[in-house]
């Protein structure tokens, strides 16, 4: 079988031993990571632990200015950051933010799609604005990144994809109504298993995370608020763990997914819930 590691008992080596130790394969020094949506929240999180791990980082977002603030405060902690204007629903742009990176660093090791959107909505009220906006960033927009990204991937033979679905692509959520959003999340599981498959054999790993209620300041906000607490309440029920995630939760799976660790792992979708998938 191609690729099929050999074991003879009686040889010399032992792999175990000859490999390189567990905790250098789980540094990212000497990599090249792209992070979108990493202005702010999850994906500045995201940012800061590839960073922490030995990656320089492309930060990525539709707003320029918070991809510029971003990359300064993971500069002024020694990490090597670089700052990309872009709208992942237009594939020109995905391709010049890719081309920017090329330019800069010449490859891609890791690529973490995480821009994305939401909307609460009863599905008789939704607008075909509406859903046509959380489709194009949340689906299509991680599609137009894959898609770039895999080409410089492939000159390569090797790369890290990481997609941030959402556990609202396995469950339903409530009592809050977000037909378009969990369709747009299932959608991102289900295009990371194929573009998992489709690259496996060519160097490039797919994987994607799938966060519960993750305390953001957008978050913070919400649930200040009368109808919020409400929902918090209810939530909070049906987390085994009692608690939300925290940002700082998500970064040890990204990391995991980014590094040689996890070389043979692909078309995984890793939940970060405190259990709440497991009702």
């Amino acid at each position: 079988m191609r690729n099929q590691p050999s074991y003879d008992p009686a040889a010399t080596a032992d792999p175990v031993l000859a490999a390189r130790p567990i905790l250098e394969r789980f540094g990212l020094t000497g990599r090249t990571a792209l992070v979108t949506g990493a202005g702010q929240g999850i994906g500045r999180a995201i940012a800061f632990a590839l960073g922490q791990a030995g990656a320089a980082v492309a930060v990525a977002d539709i707003a320029g200015a918070k991809a510029t603030a971003v990359a300064e405060e993971l500069r002024a902690h020694g990490i090597t950051a670089l700052a990309i204007q872009v709208d992942v629903t237009d594939p020109a742009g995905v391709n010049a933010m890719i081309g920017r990176v090329r330019e800069s660093w010449g490859t891609l090791t890791i690529a973490v799609n995480n821009a994305g959107v939401s909307t609460w909505e009863d599905s008789e009220k939704l607008s075909d604005e509406q859903w046509r906006r959380v489709l194009d960033v949340n689906l299509n927009g991680v599609f137009w990144c894959c898609r770039a990204e895999a080409a410089l991937m492939l000159e390569a033979g090797y790369g890290k994809i990481v997609n941030t679905a959402s556990m609202s692509g396995t469950i339903v959520n409530r009592p809050q109504n977000q037909s378009a959003y969990n369709t747009s999340k299932a959608g991102v599981i289900h295009l990371t298993r194929s573009l998992a498959a489709e690259w496996a054999d060519r160097g490039i790993r797919v994987n994607s995370i799938s966060p519960g209620y993750t305390m953001t300041r957008l978050l913070a906000e919400l649930v200040a608020t009368p109808e919020g607490k409400d929902k918090l309440d209810h939530w909070m029920d049906l987390i085994p763990m009692r608690r939300l995630c925290s940002l700082t939760d998500l970064q040890g799976g990204v990391v995991y997914l980014a590094g040689e660790a996890s070389d043979m792992v692909t078309g995984h979708d890793l939940v970060i819930d405190g259990g709440y998938c497991c009702w």
